[in-house]
Order: C-alpha cells, then structure tokens, then sequence
C-alpha cells in the first residue's frame, strides 16, 4: 500500500531533527454547502534540518520516531512528489 503524501508550511524548526507543519484541507460543509477549512499540525522528522519556517515542504508517512513523529520530510520537495506519479 502506497504511503500517504501531504503538503502543507512549516509553522516550526526551532526543535533539533523535527519540523511543525501545517496541513490544510478544504471540504463542502454537508447542510450549508459552504467551503470550509481545517487544518492538523503533523510532526514531522527532518534528519538534516533543512526545512525553515514558511517554506511549502511535503511530508510522508512512516515508521514512528517518536511519540508524536511518524511523518518524514519528502527529500527533494515538489520535484520527488511529481517524479513518483
């Protein structure tokens, strides 16, 4: 089973190894039929602390590396994601 991709900005860097990043998703409201948005903070590993706060990055699925962690940093951003499909 293919692991889930998101995209979202990171709101967060200042922890060693880890980047906050914000995920948004945009639905139709069921009753008002109104577009609405929610967003999920993930944690996400990022072993060569690359990413900055505002950057767009993409995060995947992956083994837990820690309690809140199991979301890695996508190598490559836009151009990796694109390759794959």
């Amino acid at each position: 089973m293919p692991k889930r991709v998101l995209q979202g900005v990171v709101i967060s860097d200042k922890q060693d190894k880890t980047v906050v990043v914000k995920v948004e998703r945009r639905f139709t409201h069921p009753v008002m039929k109104k577009t609405v948005r929610r967003s999920k903070n993930y944690h996400a590993h990022d072993e060569n602390n690359v990413a900055k706060v505002g950057q767009t990055v993409f995060i995947e699925e992956s083994r837990p590396y820690s309690k809140l962690k199991t979301w890695k940093l996508v190598e490559g951003g836009a151009e990796a994601v694109a390759s794959e499909a």
